[in-house]
């Protein structure tokens, strides 16, 4: 198959109407071409002239390990051109640094999950381009947690930089279908084009959106290293919102969670008790882990691995948020006075709770807290949520 990137490169008609263009970059470590040479080398001697670079969160370089972590601008040193943070001074392309480009090729590769900053920095792009009439062209990349869907939809009022529109958690759209939806919801005015993959089969083993056989991982993020964190992250990333640790600061970050003061097998049997067809397409390990660096920092804890990969992984049955909302539940049950939620200013939202600002709303939570709710009444909520987004992400599938 190809990657958007790939397509470019290799079709010089694709490319004709660059040429004569000002051409700006938004891009990071995982946005590479099929033989690993990062997209900026690949455009530059192809003869595009690049003007200008964009870095999302964490940095064009990936550097940056955490939530609020903030990247400078500089110039890039080998081919002198400015390097725009947009993650650290400002998250929305200013008027100066829009003025360097006439066209934007945004290159990032998403996890498909709507707390993953990258969508909500596509929705400034193109806002931006509106204003400014710029013309942004996406170089599609897999969605490598694929088409299903899953989580609660953002209520209104509870946008952020984590909550870019009302989606639930996994969205099941590529960066460039999300690109279209954005368009259409925001009723924006601007030359937009995706540089569609080939060969993409979201629902062919072995990758079930990524093509494993094809493709390398390269981390899109420093959290991000394999593909069974991508599985299951729309889960995981809750994780930050909590007291719990997410494995940051252990080399498999973002597929585990645990505590010094919990009991892992407790914990996996009560969810086991409450709903276990929530546990199903994956297998859960009870583990012990010491995080070098972040939560729970040096301290040994108790936790549980989730392995969404090998034969234990089963794609459509595989339900990341429900099963990491059964988590909290079963925690909440066996420690009732428990100290879940972790209160911090997350991804510069102040005065509201972490975790109802990664679920976009208070029901998460409110449902983990109520210790007369049942894995049903949040099964009821998300459903309903669920079909109404599968009926209005169908408009702006491209595969």
């Amino acid at each position: 198959m190809k990657f958007g990137i790939d397509r470019l490169l290799a079709d010089p008609e694709l490319r004709a109407p660059l040429e004569g263009k000002r051409v700006a970059l938004l891009a990071h470590p995982a946005s590479v071409t099929a033989d690993l040479t990062h997209s900026l080398d690949a455009l530059v001697a192809a003869g595009l002239n690049v003007t200008a670079m964009f870095g999302p969160q964490h940095g064009v370089r990936g550097d940056l390990q955490d939530n609020m972590m903030e990247s400078p601008d500089f110039t890039d040193p080998t081919y002198g051109i400015p390097v725009f943070s947009l993650y650290g001074e400002v998250r929305r392309p200013t008027g100066q640094s829009m003025h360097t480009f006439d066209t934007i090729l945004v290159d990032l590769q998403d996890l498909g999950c709507r707390i993953y900053t990258f969508i909500t920095t596509l929705r400034y792009i193109l806002e931006a381009a509106a204003q400014h009439g710029k013309a942004v062209w996406v170089l599609d990349r897999p969605n490598p947690a694929g088409r299903p869907i899953e989580g609660l939809t953002l209520r209104e009022g509870w946008e952020s930089f984590v909550g870019a529109g009302p989606m639930p958690m996994r969205h099941g759209l590529t960066l460039g279908e999300l690109g279209r939806w954005f368009i259409d919801r925001l009723k924006l005015d601007l030359d937009y084009k995706v540089i569609e993959m080939r060969g993409w089969r979201p629902g062919a083993e072995p990758g079930f959106g990524w093509p494993l056989e094809e493709r390398v991982w390269i981390n899109p993020s420093p959290n991000a290293p394999n593909v069974n964190m991508a599985r299951a992250y729309a889960g995981t990333v809750m994780l930050e919102g909590t007291t719990l640790s997410e494995g940051r600061g252990t080399t498999r970050p973002l597929e585990l969670f645990g505590a010094s003061d919990i009991d892992a097998k407790d914990v996996i049997a009560e969810m086991r008790t409450l709903a276990p067809e929530w546990l199903e397409g994956c297998a859960l390990r009870d583990i012990w882990f010491e995080p070098t660096f972040h939560k729970h920092a040096k301290t040994l804890c108790n936790g549980v691995h989730v392995h969404a990969e090998g034969r234990f992984y089963d794609h459509q049955a595989f339900k990341p948020w429900r099963l990491q909302a059964l988590a909290f539940k079963a925690i909440r049950r066996l420690y009732p006075d428990y100290d879940l939620w972790r209160d911090f200013p997350y991804e510069y939202e102040f005065g509201k709770l972490a975790i109802d600002v990664i679920n976009g709303s208070p029901l998460l939570r409110e449902w983990v807290d109520d210790a007369g709710s049942q894995p049903g009444d949040l099964d009821t909520l998300a459903r309903a949520d669920e079909r109404a987004w599968d009926e209005e992400r169908r408009a702006f599938l491209l595969y």
